[in-house]
């Protein structure tokens, strides 16, 4: 695993990754397992290289949850991490640069800062509110 990665696990489980995007390593660095269901890389090289020309086959892949990589590109917000049994984890400020990938559990997101922006990816296809979220109740 690569260094500027933090891993959130609460009771034996793990529930996130915080990536510092500030602090990339050389070449191609992945964040994630190969089982993992979203992969996460980064990749950094000097102008002249070129990767190998390919293309993805056809694979059927399954996936049963939900997870969810969010990555600031400008601004701030706060996380809170939530177990499964919808205790809260923890908070946790993810700054420009940075990104979190979270892999179980429930979560929220609190902007800090006018006018952040931020990329969303996460695996689908979506099969629709009804069938993806639970709202967890704020206390």
């Amino acid at each position: 695993m690569v260094e500027n990665m933090q891993k959130i696990e609460h009771e034996g489980k793990e529930y996130a990754r915080i990536i510092d995007g500030n602090n990339l390593g050389s070449g191609l660095s992945f964040y994630t397992e190969d089982e993992k269901f979203v992969q996460v890389g980064s990749w950094r090289y000097d102008s002249g290289y070129v990767t190998k020309p390919h293309s993805h086959k056809v694979c059927e892949r399954v996936s049963n949850i939900t997870q969810e990589f969010v990555y600031v590109k400008k601004g701030s917000l706060e996380v809170t991490l939530y177990a499964e049994d919808e205790s809260v984890i923890g908070k946790f400020t993810i700054k420009e640069g940075q990104a979190i990938l979270v892999m179980l559990g429930g979560h929220s997101y609190h902007i800090l800062e006018d006018g952040t922006e931020v990329f969303e990816v996460k695996n689908g296809p979506y099969p629709g509110i009804e069938k993806d979220k639970k709202v967890i109740e704020d206390e």
